[in-house]
């Protein structure tokens, strides 16, 4: 369907300059590897191996790097991707699948977006470069390095388009050819000039794209074009021409909504003209806030939050839909000076009523504040006019924000829920059923319990000590003993329920193995400061937890057994198992 409206140019308009090109594409194929240099064979035979010889690199990585910054959500596949401050990608999926894709570049990702359902992440770097990772390959299938400063990213829910908006202004559209294997730039596009138009400006002032929705339930036609000044404009594709334009200068506030959570919920009705505010107000974050696409959620540098009512759209008259503005304002915090609201989500409320719902909202409150992630519950069934608040919440973060996902209704557990990132390396989920309950309580403080996720290999809680990688011989008269006694406990895992509720459930082991035939080739084991001892098969990338040594054991009297474990001595002949502790004692 968006085959038919890229592939031309926007009425009237000249194709714009393709994108520079980056020195070197990446190969399209995965290549043999090639045999050593010369000087490396070498260096084999004298014994001499430097560490460049050796060509280490990370070959499996679990765990959530320190580094994190931003989250992107599969919705069909149940992964989730995190970017890093240092060009890493995470990626992870249910069963213990987790992936490390590393970037040549170590540079912050300020873009992060799945195609959905189709087995590629994109990224934009800091630097502008939009990179195509392959999930199955691991490698980055394309790249393309943008001219101009990139603004505005959006992938077009299940397809393989994608929006930029730029620091001038304008919009292009990128299409990724998994056939080609390539990042291929569309004749179509949207000239900065449109904007200019529209707000009657000839010169206009900080007119870069900070936002580009498309909207629900226009089946593609339409997209909302946010600009840095307070600029908002939705464009039909397929008559190339805007249908509806708002702003700050023609702004009709209907009610403002005081949702202090030091202070009652009230609606302030505003016929005074003072409170129309048509001063500049620069946009940091927007969202939609309807599921059919009739209100905007718009996050504001100065704290403010409005509500936009976008439902008349069918005039045809662009000036006549421009006349028909009207807001509401949602103040999070009466002090003078607030925070940028910085992000903004939107859920809906589960009966698929189009006038209830959730906004998490990241900032607006006043400087100097406790950090915490705000969650309003807001009505407006009787007209967006008459919008209520009719409740809030403040999740107190464990450490500092970084980003976060909403989870679809309807998955693994029945129910949507929250993932929010915060530094360093810290993912937790929030369930619905935990948010619903506190906020009907409407208790200033209210304790939100979270599930963490469930590391594979914990390193914190306990403190990880020591760890060593053990080598099974496969020919070994106990390796087969060993492989059937654990193939035996991963068939009990298999049908025994999960611990923990967490959501994700994506992703495929990179190897499969038949059991009848499977045997155990390495293990992983871990002391821990509080005296336990794990031990993984890790034989394949996907690690599988097979036993827990507990620090007492059972007929053996060791004194301080509590100790944190100094040392791990791994026999892969007989496969015994020693184990130290700072204390001196041993088993």
């Amino acid at each position: 369907m968006f085959s038919k409206f890229f592939q031309r140019n926007t009425a009237q308009q000249q194709s714009p300059p393709p994108p520079q090109q980056p020195p070197s594409q990446p190969q399209q194929q995965p290549q043999p590897q090639p045999p050593p240099p010369v000087e490396v064979q070498d260096n084999v035979s004298k014994g001499v191996l430097t560490r460049k010889d050796m060509n280490p690199r990370i070959a499996l990585h679990y765990g959530i790097p320190s580094t994190a910054s931003i989250l992107a959500f599969d919705h069909i596949q149940s992964l989730i991707a995190i970017g890093t401050l240092d060009g890493r990608i995470k990626v992870i999926g249910g069963n213990n699948i987790e992936g490390l894709l590393v970037s040549p570049k170590q540079l912050p990702f300020k873009y992060l977006e799945f195609l959905q359902n189709q087995g590629f992440l994109v990224s934009v770097s800091n630097e502008n470069e939009i990179q195509v990772w392959d999930l199955e390959q691991r490698r980055i299938a394309s790249s393309l390095q943008w001219e101009s400063n990139i603004t505005a990213f959006s992938v077009i829910y299940c397809s393989s388009y994608m929006y930029i908006g730029d620091e001038y202004g304008m919009v292009y559209v990128l299409k990724y050819d998994a056939e080609e294997v390539k990042l291929v730039p569309m004749p179509y596009h949207v000239p900065a000039d449109v904007a200019a138009d529209a707000s009657g400006m000839s010169s206009p002032k900080n007119r870069s794209v900070v936002g580009v929705l498309p909207q629900p339930s226009s089946q593609g036609n339409k997209v909302l074009f946010a600009y840095e000044d307070g600029l908002i404009i939705l464009w039909d594709i397929s008559e190339d021409k805007v249908v509806l334009v708002k702003g700050n200068k023609d702004l009709e506030l209907k009610c403002k909504i005081a949702a202090d959570s030091h202070k009652d919920f009230r609606p302030d009705l505003s016929d005074d003209i003072s409170d129309y505010e048509p001063l500049e107000k620069e946009i940091a974050s927007l969202c939609w806030a309807s599921t059919d696409g009739s209100v905007l959620a718009v996050g504001y540098v100065d704290g403010d939050i409005l509500l936009w009512n976008l439902s008349r759209t069918t005039s045809k008259d662009m000036h006549a839909a421009k006349s028909s503005n009207n807001a509401v304002k949602l103040v999070l915090s009466t002090g003078e000076r607030r925070l940028p609201v910085i992000v903004l989500h939107w859920s809906a409320h589960r009966s698929h009523d189009e006038c209830r719902g959730r906004l998490f909202v990241y900032g607006g409150d006043a400087i100097g504040s406790e950090e915490v992630l705000t969650i309003l519950s807001l009505d407006w069934s009787s007209g967006i006019e008459s919008l209520k608040c009719t409740g809030r919440v403040d999740l107190t973060l464990n450490g500092s924000f970084a980003d976060m996902v909403l989870l679809p209704s309807g998955g693994v557990l029945g129910a949507s829920g929250t993932l929010v990132l915060t530094n360093p390396g810290q993912l937790n989920l929030y369930n619905d059923a935990g948010l619903s309950s506190s906020i009907s309580l409407q208790e200033k403080g209210n304790y939100v319990s979270s599930i963490q996720y469930p590391m594979v290999v914990p390193t914190i809680e306990p403190r990880l000590t020591l760890a060593k990688l053990g080598l099974v011989f496969r020919d070994g008269k106990l390796s087969k003993a060993l492989s059937e006694a654990i193939s035996s406990r991963k068939l009990q895992a298999t049908h025994c329920p999960r611990s923990t509720n967490w959501p994700l459930t994506g992703g495929v082991p990179s190897q499969l193995h038949d059991a009848e035939k499977y045997q155990v080739e390495r293990l992983y084991i871990a002391g821990y400061q509080d005296g336990t001892v794990k031990i993984w098969d890790a034989t394949y990338p996907t690690f599988a937890l097979i036993y827990v040594l507990g620090p007492e054991v059972k007929g053996i009297n060791v004194a301080d057994a509590n100790a944190s474990v100094s040392a791990l001595g791994f026999c892969s002949d007989t496969l015994s198992l020693a184990i130290g502790n700072e204390r001196g004692s041993s088993i």
